[in-house]
């Protein structure tokens, strides 16, 4: 028997007013997954990452985590059961050192239920995410650790808000757009460490990101959202040669990205 999806996300549908945002979109994701959602501008990526992660309540389906259902309740419940997330925007507390960043996720994971304590007792932690010192090392900010957050770069606050997810040792961590705003080299780097925290800490990953050449030759798996509607699920080599998603997204100059990825 196959191991329960981590989350499974079913007919969810959100509506601001008239405005249907996600449109009965169905998903699941499984532990160890490295997942990238693409699609235009307006798709609903982030408004799907919102729901999943309980920032915005859906208007109808069902959100499942570790198989409890969470539709309807707060993001601290989603967090409580092993999500974290980073948003478009990074959300660093500015006037706080990087270290002490990391060290208010780590509270925030002390904190947490022991009966929603998926990761055991702190003896079972991974090593990588024991203390501050080596998540930092992790997410190569060692340097900047007595910085205040406002006084780095950009790039590197994007680092920063990884890692505080990182510190309340989530199982899935959802990633909002962490290579908007960067250089090429930047980028790659980034998709690198996503790579990395995947296998050394057996993370789940889901990547929203526009950066698509780049997304598709990291991930295993792409999930593709326009107008709201789930228009493709598969390998990036599957995807790329899905003619509606040709159509609707990437263009006919993306049919030889999806022969190089086969």
């Amino acid at each position: 028997m196959s191991e329960a999806p981590l989350l499974q996300a079913r007919e969810v549908t959100v509506r601001f007013g008239g405005l249907v945002a996600v449109d009965a979109v169905s998903a699941s994701l499984r532990a160890g997954e490295l997942v990238g959602i693409i699609g235009p501008n307006g798709a609903g990526k982030t408004t799907f990452f919102n729901a999943i992660s309980g920032v915005v309540a859906p208007t109808s389906g069902r959100l499942l985590v570790a198989g409890d259902d969470l539709t309807g309740k707060g993001p601290h419940k989603f967090a409580a059961h092993g999500l974290a997330r980073t948003f478009q925007t990074p959300r660093v507390f500015a006037d706080m050192s990087v270290t002490e960043n990391i060290a208010f996720g780590l509270k925030f994971a002390g904190r947490r239920p022991r009966k929603y304590w998926l990761w055991g007792e702190e003896a079972s932690v991974p090593w990588l995410l024991r203390d501050a010192p080596r998540i930092l090392q992790l997410i190569g900010l060692e340097q900047q650790a007595p910085l205040r957050a406002g006084d780095i770069t950009p790039s590197q606050q994007r680092l920063l808000e990884i890692g505080m997810a990182l510190a309340t040792r989530p199982r899935l961590l959802l990633l909002d757009e962490v290579a908007a705003g960067l250089t090429e080299s930047e980028i790659e780097n980034m998709a690198q460490l996503i790579r990395k925290l995947r296998q050394d800490l057996n993370l789940t990953v889901v990547w929203i990101e526009h950066a698509v050449r780049t997304l598709l030759r990291h991930v295993e798996r792409v999930i593709v959202l326009h107008q709201g509607r789930m228009i493709a699920d598969g390998t990036p080599a599957q995807v790329t040669r899905n003619p509606q998603v040709i159509e609707a997204y990437l263009g006919d100059e993306m049919v030889q990205e999806g022969e190089e990825i086969a």
